[in-house]
């Protein structure tokens, strides 16, 4: 047998074996540490999108939200119900599971993503019959409160 098809044959054998240990080298699922009030519904839908979108999310319930959002810069005018982490991000409210995920691929220079308030349609807060407003999900630029528009929802 020439040198080039004994390579070849060997190459062949351990091919399955590199695929079974690349996926068991896969990566782990994207962590989240979600922190919500142990009275929302809407939260735990937006926690089930995440899932459903590949993150790990662990829950942590307290009484009172203001402590986090101050710790992470999100200013109240800009809340939602419930603020996670993910990475170095803060992510307040409704945020569609592309945008954090955009967000993590991208990288920018910001604090975060933000949905304010809790817009109809967004996931979490989808009606039975569908109904949905428009919003903008924005990138929280820093402590001031500056933000601009990351992505648009119809």
């Amino acid at each position: 047998m020439t040198e080039a098809r004994l390579a070849r044959r060997r190459l062949l054998l351990a091919a399955p074996a590199m695929l079974l240990a690349g996926g068991a080298c896969a990566a782990p699922a994207r962590a989240l540490t979600v922190y919500k009030t142990p009275w929302c519904g809407c939260c735990t839908g937006w926690i089930d999108h995440m899932r459903r979108a590949g993150f790990k999310a662990d829950v942590v319930e307290l009484e009172d939200l203001a402590p986090v959002r101050e710790r992470h810069g999100v200013p109240f005018a800009l809340s939602s119900c419930h603020t996670a982490l993910v990475g170095t991000y803060v992510v307040e409210g409704h945020v569609p599971a592309p945008d954090v995920e955009r967000l993590l691929r991208e990288r920018p220079k910001a604090l975060g993503i933000l949905a304010p308030g809790m817009p109809l349609g967004s996931p979490g807060m989808e009606t039975p019959r569908g109904d949905k407003e428009p919003y903008n999900t924005l990138l929280l630029l820093d402590r001031s409160g500056r933000t601009a528009v990351f992505a648009r929802h119809e």
